[in-house]
């Protein structure tokens, strides 16, 4: 649970399909002046209802919802991925399918099939499962609100 809180933390979603490519500064860059974005400080996104669907997020993902609401997560796991994946996709797009919604949440784990093991016994469908992709495996499900959430277990260096 506190891996999944943790990668939370920097996005509380990365909008990632497993054919993105992962975009990392080059070494052969200069470094950037002061003014530029640093990271993710926050996602929000509407909710039919809101307490419900966190406490969801809470209980069946193990995100540690705060009193106020929401989550506070940290960047603090070991082998966490280095990057935040952002990526548009063009409006007639199926990656964020079966889901309706305009946005998809990714979030790493450190063990996929352990944690899909873990969403079953708590009667989560998967919708997707891709276990042969190049960055890593994938398995997917909807949320209350009918949001598609991808597990993401990168490959091994």
């Amino acid at each position: 649970m506190r891996l999944l809180a943790s990668l939370l933390s920097a996005a509380l979603i990365a909008l990632l399909s497993p054919t993105a490519v992962l975009a990392q500064q080059s070494p052969q860059q200069a470094p950037q002046s002061p003014g530029h974005i640093t990271g993710v400080g926050g996602i929000f996104f509407k909710s039919k209802d809101p307490k419900a669907l966190m406490a969801w997020y809470r209980d069946v993902l193990g995100i540690d919802v705060e009193a106020w609401g929401g989550a506070q997560l940290r960047y603090d796991a070991p082998k966490h991925p280095p990057v935040v994946i952002v990526t548009a996709f063009d409006l007639a797009t199926k990656e964020m399918a079966p889901s309706t919604r305009e946005f998809m949440l990714t979030f790493a784990v450190d063990d996929l099939a352990a944690f899909v093991a873990r969403l079953k016994a708590k009667g989560v469908t998967i919708v997707k499962r891709d276990d042969g992709d190049p960055f890593g495996k994938f398995a997917s499900i909807l949320d209350p609100d009918g949001t598609r959430i991808q597990f993401w277990e990168p490959k091994p260096e």
